[in-house]
């Protein structure tokens, strides 16, 4: 059964890709004449769109934590979700068949057969969750490490006389350089602060799409800063020093970190060579004088 929905599922694959050339020209004109770039795009969510169903919440409410760690993996398209749970659907039963037929001439016992073909499915899974949270963690891991620099850029723009609109601004074009996924984020807050947006609703934003919890500080700080009339140079400065304090405390926690690392590949693959080329030449001259001197004796 799972070498049969394998083998349909593939033959749906080639029939949307490479399916009647009359709809893929009407769907191009849809979409005002489309690059061949977003074509297989576009091919994609046709074939996810029926798989997603099978695994995709019926509430709209159910998909918003999700769309949240979209965004904070820095994917934003709508049709993310039917890929995803396309792919959540899809996986199982591919990773179960492939299982099944690599493992098939090995002659393992059905019970464990079975039993791969469980682990396999399981696999394909949570996949897609682990994609997408290592995605997440690499995008807020890249967005702290630039974050500090950002604060001391924008506290060098406002104590040159700019606002603090005019300063994210102007770091949101120097930051690009370091950082694409901070200067989007950064941007975007502009945006809406240029739709009409309040202040405090743009940082509650930015921080809920970042998911870095110093950001989350950083909107709070500034908030209260601008609810209470304190002065945001000076908080800024007393931030920016601490996060350049948060960074290097990090920086030495990983350092410390490596010996303990190193311990099993040290155990495992340097210390056996090193004992085999220290030990080596003296144990075969041991054996070679031990051995002619026990078969005299014998």
């Amino acid at each position: 059964v799972l070498v049969f929905v394998s083998v349909v599922l593939a033959l749906a694959a080639v029939y949307l890709g490479f399916g009647p050339p009359v709809a893929r020209q009407r769907l191009r004109r849809l979409e005002g004449g489309g690059v061949d770039g977003a074509d297989w795009r576009v091919h994609l969510v046709r074939l996810a769109t029926p798989l997603a169903r099978l695994s995709a919440p019926q509430d709209e409410g159910g998909a918003s934590p999700l769309r949240l760690k979209f965004l904070q993996a820095g994917i934003r398209q709508e049709d993310a979700r039917l890929v995803y749970f396309g792919l959540k659907s899809a996986l199982p039963l591919l990773l179960a068949g492939l299982a099944y037929l690599v493992l098939q001439a090995s002659g393992l016992p059905d019970l464990t057969l079975l039993l791969w073909l469980c682990l396999a499915a399981l696999v394909g899974a949570y996949l897609p969750n682990a994609v997408l949270h290592l995605a997440t963690r690499a995008r807020q891991r890249a967005i702290f490490e630039a974050f500090p620099d950002a604060t001391d850029l924008m506290l060098v723009c406002m104590e040159a006389g700019l606002g603090l609109d005019a300063a994210l601004s102007k770091v949101a074009q120097d930051i690009r350089l370091s950082c694409g996924a901070l200067a989007d984020e950064l941007h975007l807050s502009l945006l809406e602060l240029r739709a009409g947006a309040s202040r405090e609703q743009a940082l509650r934003h930015l921080s809920l799409r970042t998911g870095v919890p110093e950001i989350a500080t950083f909107a709070l700080m500034l908030r209260q800063a601008d609810r209470f009339g304190t002065s945001i140079g000076e908080s800024l400065r007393v931030y920016s020093e601490e996060l350049r304090h948060k960074r290097m405390i990090r920086a030495e926690e990983l350092a410390a970190k490596v010996p303990t690392k190193l311990l099993f590949p040290l155990v495992l693959c340097i210390f056996p060579s090193i004992i085999m080329v220290v030990l080596g030449p003296a144990i075969i001259r041991v054996v070679r004088q031990l051995l002619p001197m026990i078969a005299g004796t014998a």
